[in-house]
């Protein structure tokens, strides 16, 4: 059988125990860390994963076993001094918190390699396979580490299903959960220990170096998809999941390749496309909207354009050229052709003859609009902002495209009575106003 497809059979019961381990690290990390990030504080869990390593140290040198218990022990016993550290540093010092994380990250790590080394060099046999726990060794997950891996997983799950109430309004508004009574600090307590716990129960499978990359990017990429809390949630979820499987599958296809990065690489890609193609924040759909709002501000310019010409003539039926047009509006010909073309598929503009076009009916009166919203606006900047009319022009010129129904209903009422712009151009009437005018 293709090894592609072996995997799937689980030839050995090391590949189930190393996919689930996988599987459930991706989900407890990814949980924890959506409220890590929602509360700006994405660099904690980077952080306490390497203040981790000199716990991982003392508890071998005390034990003399890397046996999961106590290392997850000794582990969280340095989680917590360097999360306590933290606080001590930003309560007690005048540094902000970016420079306590980057205090106590270096220097335990740094204290951990010390203490690595001097392990190494001590010729002790048991100690050979420590220093997996700096990158991990998914592969030497064995069943105690998942029956592990599965019970600390499922009591965060429990913890945030039970609470997701609490932690949701202390992850968006502290100050909100303290006027409501909530208990914040036993709240923020409680993630934090959840944190601390989701740290240390990936070191053996993804290690200090890249636990941060699991606690962080699958929340990160989830925020592109979604607002709500709860959809997030979800998908960190799945997209860890997803990357915990894919570094097991990686690192079966390739025994000599380690199962740790292959899980960041895949949380990395699925964040990667998340941010290039989520419908709303991704890369491409602000490119599209962008493509669209040009477009617009191209068309609304070209409207009013026509319709200037029009009003100087009184003749909104004769028909204009391009170059006609370009003389008052500054664009490429290409781009002044194209956006015709576009005000004739929607009926605004119809082209007279080759090469001639004309405003239609519904033109005239969208490009009245607009050039009723811009001589309101600038009516509104002289009169209300005294600026003067000779400066009003392009402030106009940018605000006409984004003025709703709502706001030219409170233009017109703060400039009631008032007919014409700052340069004595005669103001379009609105038509409600124009058919109370027809019937009067």
């Amino acid at each position: 059988m293709a090894p592609w497809l072996a995997f799937f059979t689980f030839p050995s019961v090391n590949v189930a125990y190393v996919l689930a381990g996988c599987v459930i690290l991706g989900i407890a990390a990814s949980l924890l860390g959506c409220f890590a990030f929602l509360r700006k504080r994405s660099l904690l869990g980077d952080a306490l994963a390497h203040a981790a390593l000199p716990g991982v140290c003392a508890a071998f040198l005390i034990t003399g076993t890397k046996a999961p218990l106590p290392v997850l022990i000794g582990a969280s016993f340095s989680c917590w001094a360097g999360a306590l550290a933290i606080e001590w540093i930003v309560a007690r010092t005048r540094c902000k918190e970016d420079s306590a994380l980057g205090m106590v990250l270096s220097v335990f790590f740094g204290l951990g390699i010390l203490m690595l080394t001097h392990i190494q060099n001590s010729g002790n046999a048991a100690q050979s396979g420590l220093d997996t726990f700096l990158f991990g060794q998914a592969a030497a997950l064995v069943k105690r580490d998942v029956y592990l891996l599965g019970g600390i997983g499922a009591l965060m799950c429990v913890m945030v299903l039970t609470a997701y109430k609490e932690f949701k309004i202390v992850s968006f508004d502290p100050d909100f959960a303290r006027a409501l009574g909530l208990p914040v600090r036993l709240i923020e307590f409680a993630l934090a220990a959840m944190m601390v716990l989701a740290v240390c129960i990936g070191l053996q499978a993804v290690g200090v170096v890249l636990m941060a990359a699991m606690l962080v990017t699958p929340a990160a990429a989830a925020r592109y998809w979604t607002d709500r809390l709860s959809i997030m949630l979800v998908l960190a979820v799945l997209f860890g999941a997803v990357s915990g499987a894919s570094g097991a599958y990686a690192s079966f296809l390739g025994p000599s390749m380690p199962t740790g990065p292959w899980m960041v690489i895949a949380v990395s890609t699925i964040f990667i496309i998340s941010f290039l193609f989520a419908p709303r924040r991704g890369a491409a759909a602000r490119l599209l909207r962008l493509q669209r709002f040009r477009r617009r501000i191209a068309r609304e310019n070209v409207l009013r354009t026509m319709y200037k010409f029009g009003e100087r003539a009184q003749n909104w039926s004769a028909p204009l050229s391009p170059s006609e047009l370009l003389q008052h509006r500054d664009m490429p010909m290409g781009f002044l052709q194209r956006t015709l073309k576009r005000l004739v598929s929607r009926g605004y503009v119809e082209e007279a003859r080759e090469g001639m076009y004309v405003l239609t009916g519904t033109g005239v009166a969208e490009a009245e609009r607009i050039t009723r919203l811009h001589r309101l606006w600038e009516l509104y900047l002289m009169r209300k902002l005294e600026i003067a009319p000779d400066h009003v022009h392009d402030d106009a010129e940018e605000i006409e495209h984004i003025l709703t129904p709502d706001l030219e209903r409170r233009l017109l009422q703060e400039l009631a009575g008032e007919d014409t712009d700052p340069h004595g151009q005669q103001i379009p009437a609105a038509p409600d106003a124009a058919a109370r005018d027809s019937k009067c």
